[in-house]
């Protein structure tokens, strides 16, 4: 086991949770307008690629949701562990780690799919 700051964990998965649900909101607004944009659209490509993302919006709002739930999850078995053991256990700290990297990733997709709905308001316009 290695002795860690149990406060840099919780700060760190707090930080997660905070942008994770500020990317829900934000996703759920895009939604929202993409809903808007599709009265009007009668054009074959256009509605495959309103789906497509509609489909996107769909699947990274439940991705942010169980990553969510995961470090919320996480953040209170790090806190158990430090009650009462003093310390967290390496497994723990991988699986933090495990976490951080999932973050990262789910943040590069979910910027990719705001760029894909830019691109398709561009191409509306």
């Amino acid at each position: 086991m290695v002795t860690t700051d149990i406060s840099q964990i919780a700060g760190e998965c707090s930080t997660w949770r905070n942008t994770l649900r500020d990317q829900r909101s934000n996703f759920t607004s895009l939604k929202e307008k993409l809903q808007q944009l599709a009265t009007n659209l009668q054009d074959k490509n256009a509605l495959q690629d309103l789906e497509h993302l509609e489909n996107q919006f769909y699947i990274q709002l439940i991705n942010i949701h169980d990553l969510k739930h995961a470090i919320k999850e996480h953040e209170q078995i790090a806190a158990w562990e430090k009650e009462r053991n003093g310390q967290v256990t390496d497994a723990t700290l991988s699986a933090h780690e495990d976490l951080h990297t999932q973050y990262e990733q789910l943040q590069g997709t979910l910027n990719n799919v705001k760029q894909e709905f830019s691109s398709f308001v561009k191409k509306l316009q």
